[in-house]
């Protein structure tokens, strides 16, 4: 769970955009993504072997 506290005089943009960079930070949004549909363990090892790949 990620959690954004409002500091006074601090305009709901500017905590808005500290929401979003601590929510890309944990991973939270990519994880959703993959839980989203199901998906066959071979599709699985295919994405990361290709992950891997393209990091080297």
């Amino acid at each position: 769970m990620v959690y954004v506290n409002v500091h006074p005089n601090e305009s709901i943009d500017a905590a808005l955009k500290r929401f979003n960079l601590k929510l890309q930070q944990s991973g939270v949004l990519r994880e959703l993504k993959e839980h989203a549909h199901y998906e066959k363990p071979s599709e699985k090892r295919r994405r990361a072997k290709r992950r891997r790949v393209s990091r080297s």
